[in-house]
């Protein structure tokens, strides 16, 4: 059985648009893409090429296959990892609109999604893999399926732009489990899902 992981990147405000480039994702006039582009460095580097060491197969929301299958495919040097798992791996996208995908070992999903999801992680040798994708990994955690949230968060505040995490987001408790921070300052959190939250009082000493 495969384990579910996420990869997502965000600001300090909690942004998840368009990290990789100005043209990724201009979507409601966000004009700030590319803005994880200066905290590249080598430690971050090391992060991706062990993550892409784990997978085996790919599960993407629409928005974001559409920006990978708009470059990936195009990549063909055969010592870029990344490349070569997006390429050669199977990759499922829960949509109801994209019924034709180019890029070949795409499945798109059409069922429930709990269900749909929950078959593919049985059926999938290593980590079952979800970058970006937003509005995906919140459905994924509101249903309790997602497995390991990696967070990579950047020292900037954006002020505008799609949050990870938004107002309606179900109450959710993590558990951290392992971290890093890169060279340029990006800390980089892994977090296991553990359930819905607990909730307490700091009491006052009875003398007080």
């Amino acid at each position: 059985m495969g384990k579910l992981t996420s990869t997502v990147f965000v600001s300090l405000d909690g942004v998840h648009q368009a990290p990789g480039g100005p043209s990724e994702d201009p979507a409601d006039g966000f004009t700030q893409g590319g803005w994880s582009v200066p905290y590249d460095d080598d430690d971050f580097g090391r992060f991706v090429l062990d993550s892409f060491g784990r997978v085996g197969a790919f599960l993407l929301g629409r928005r974001t296959y559409d920006i990978f299958a708009g470059y990936w495919p195009k990549v063909t040097d055969p010592d870029n990892l990344v490349a070569v798992k997006l390429n050669a791996l199977p990759k499922y996208v829960p949509s109801t609109t994209l019924t034709d995908p180019s890029w070949a070992g795409t499945t798109v999903l059409t069922g429930d999604l709990a269900e749909e999801v929950s078959a593919l992680k049985e059926r999938t040798e290593g980590e079952l893999q979800v970058h970006g994708s937003g509005a995906l990994v919140r459905s994924l955690v509101d249903l309790g399926l997602l497995d390991t949230l990696h967070l990579m968060t950047f020292p900037v505040v954006l002020g505008a732009g799609r949050r990870l995490f938004p107002e309606g987001t179900a109450p959710t408790a993590f558990q951290h489990v392992g971290g890093s921070v890169t060279s340029t300052g990006v800390v980089i959190s892994t977090y296991e899902l553990t359930g819905r939250p607990t909730y307490g009082s700091f009491e006052l000493p009875a003398d007080a």
